[in-house]
């Protein structure tokens, strides 16, 4: 993606603090506090023409203010959707549900109810932050000897059957309703409907993708009986073009019966008579038993400070505590006085990435499966004893992960309502569109989650029938002094825990607001020795570092002299949304950002 230049600071070829902060003293800007009532000019040096008068002088737009709700999501349609249900007297749950659905049908490509969901929300009755696992399970009649007879190189494939795990994303949506809604369950699905039926315009992003995928789909070795129902409900012609109108009554009917009879109607009636007889009908192995089974389960949020910012997790079958400890690793290092955008800076985040993608490879695994040393992973000594491993002049050149003691394609948005109801929702079909499966006539394509199984033997991620993958997807959310703050998310596979990290130590370090934040460039570090379907095994050494397009040159050039491996811009570096609890003079007040990276846009009311 090519942006604009951002700040070229001062090479660190000897990189080390002491030599840091002499570099850095005469090109670091002075950073607000946080929330600032009035934003300050941030000035950076060697930005193009058309810098902003206030805030960040690279921000490609303002924050987004509103006192009675707000939204920000990756398609404008689904972000008006849920402002709609706030207007109506909808509570930040009914929103999201209504923004997740519209994203089903307007955003394909990332996510949809074939798919799992992951949410934070605060709760302002109980003054708490609850999380919430719409994680579904493995075939109870598919076993391990079947699945390792699939496998092409010890990893399972991307598309096919032998993937499709439940889909957790209505369940879901139904006990957060149960629990948080204010306006009635049918109510929610009207603007999905109404898009569905009448059509929409493809946004660019999502034709582009929408293509990438039916192509893949379409390789040989898949099989045409397989996908042919996706190519019918996803590409009716030669290909998809921004700007023309797609259509998807299917999925429209399908709504409608979910509508009508909640989340039963998906995992007890017609729909999962539909799903069964369709995997009957390809050589699958998902049953109506399985889906009825299925239940998501409210998961208690992990938790870490950093510099007085509390970031939480949620830990069941993801990654999400690997921001918690990268974060807690890099407490242990100024990284203000590092700078913003510096070859120092960048160094000790992808250092800490590294070691915490080795236990996320090592322990990261259904807990009901295997116990995982959750408190010890993100304990602060941990962290401590960790981050010595971390030099500052040099690259660790072989990193392990931790003895512990005995014993990716996605959708994400934010909503606020005005009751202080904050909401933080993730959901994602996985690789690609996911499976390439989509069941007869229900016009929603089954993800492939189940790729993400490792068939290392004694592994905790093993497969195993009835049992959670290891999952990618996590939100993010942040408080501060037992209050609200952040609702944010970076959706894109390994890429989440990274992103969020950057976010956070741009919000916290570097005092940028939520939208420059997400504005920043960013890195990504690919090829920890992970024992994960989603990775690249041939990188080997210490990995592929990318910088995204608008990270300074003469940064990459001293990362380069320090032995790192730069690989190009490739796009791969999220999509962020967030949105901000602040206070003026006592009254409410809400800042939505969205990523420049993305069609989507943040509103506030």
């Amino acid at each position: 993606m090519k942006r604009r230049t951002f700040l070229a600071a001062a090479p660190l070829a000897a990189v080390g603090l002491a030599s840091a902060r002499q570099a850095l003293s005469q090109t670091a800007p002075v950073a607000p506090p946080l929330s600032p009532s009035l934003p300050a000019t941030q000035h950076y040096p060697d930005v193009e023409a058309g810098d902003r008068p206030v805030g960040a002088s690279f921000g490609t737009r303002s924050e987004v203010f509103g006192r009675n709700g707000a939204a920000a999501s990756s398609h404008p349609l689904g972000t008006l959707a849920g402002i709609e249900i706030l207007k109506k007297g909808g509570s930040a749950v009914d929103a999201a549900i209504a923004i997740n659905a519209a994203h089903g049908f307007l955003e394909p490509t990332a996510n949809g109810i074939g798919g799992d969901l992951y949410a934070m929300l605060w709760d302002p009755q109980a003054s708490r932050v609850v999380g919430i696992a719409g994680s579904g399970r493995s075939p109870r009649g598919l076993s391990l000897e079947t699945v390792r007879s699939r496998a092409r190189d010890g990893v399972l494939p991307p598309y096919g059957a032998v993937t499709v795990t439940v889909p957790g994303t209505v369940d879901a949506w139904w006990r957060l309703h149960q629990r948080y809604g204010r306006l009635p369950w049918a109510e929610l699905f009207e603007p999905a409907i109404a898009y569905a039926e009448g059509g929409v315009p493809l946004s660019p992003i999502v034709a582009y993708y929408m293509n990438r995928a039916m192509a893949n789909y379409a390789r040989p070795g898949i099989g045409i009986e397989e996908i042919a129902n996706a190519q019918a409900t996803y590409a009716s012609g030669d290909r998809a073009r921004a700007g023309e109108i797609f259509r998807n009554p299917d999925l429209a009917r399908t709504y409608r019966r979910i509508a009508e009879g909640g989340r039963d109607a998906f995992y007890e009636g017609d729909i999962a008579a539909t799903i069964e007889s369709y995997f009957r009908r390809i050589g699958g192995w998902m049953t109506r038993e399985d889906l009825a089974a299925h239940r998501s389960e409210w998961s208690e949020p992990v938790a870490t400070d950093y510099r007085g910012v509390t970031v939480h997790a949620i830990g069941a079958n993801t990654q999400g505590i690997a921001t918690l400890q990268m974060l807690n690793m890099l407490e242990t290092f100024d990284m203000k006085e590092a700078g913003f955008q510096t070859p120092l800076s960048i160094h000790l985040q992808a250092e800490a990435k590294r070691l915490a993608y080795e236990d996320r490879a090592r322990y990261y695994a259904d807990p009901d499966f295997s116990r995982i040393p959750t408190d010890w992973l993100v304990s602060r000594d941990y962290a401590a004893d960790r981050a010595k491993l971390i030099r500052p002049d040099r690259i660790n050149p072989s990193v392990a992960p931790g003895q512990a003691p005995s014993q990716g394609d996605t959708t994400y948005f934010s909503v606020a309502d005005r009751n202080g109801m904050m909401v933080s929702l993730i959901q994602s079909n996985f690789r690609g569109m996911g499976s390439g499966l989509v069941p007869d006539g229900l016009g929603f394509m089954l993800h492939d989650r189940g790729q993400l199984f490792t068939l290392q033997e004694g592994h905790p991620n093993e497969y195993a029938p009835g049992k959670r993958p290891f999952q990618t997807i996590i939100p993010g959310f942040a408080t501060r002094e037992g209050k609200p703050w952040l609702s944010f998310g970076v959706m894109g596979g390994d890429m989440q825990p990274q992103g969020q990290a950057q976010v956070i130590i741009n919000r916290v370090d570097h005092g940028l607001d939520g939208q420059a934040a997400g504005d920043a460039p960013r890195w990504h570090h690919e090829g920890s020795s992970e024992q994960m379907g989603e990775d690249d095994k041939s990188i080997g050494g210490t990995g592929l570092l990318r910088l995204e397009t608008g990270v300074p040159k003469r940064t990459a050039r001293a990362l380069a002299d320090m032995g790192w491996r730069l690989g190009p811009s490739d796009g791969g570096f999220g999509r962020y949304s967030s949105v901000e609890r602040r206070e003026s003079g006592g009254d409410l007040v809400y800042a939505a950002a969205s990523d420049v990276r993305a069609d989507g846009i943040g509103l506030a009311y």
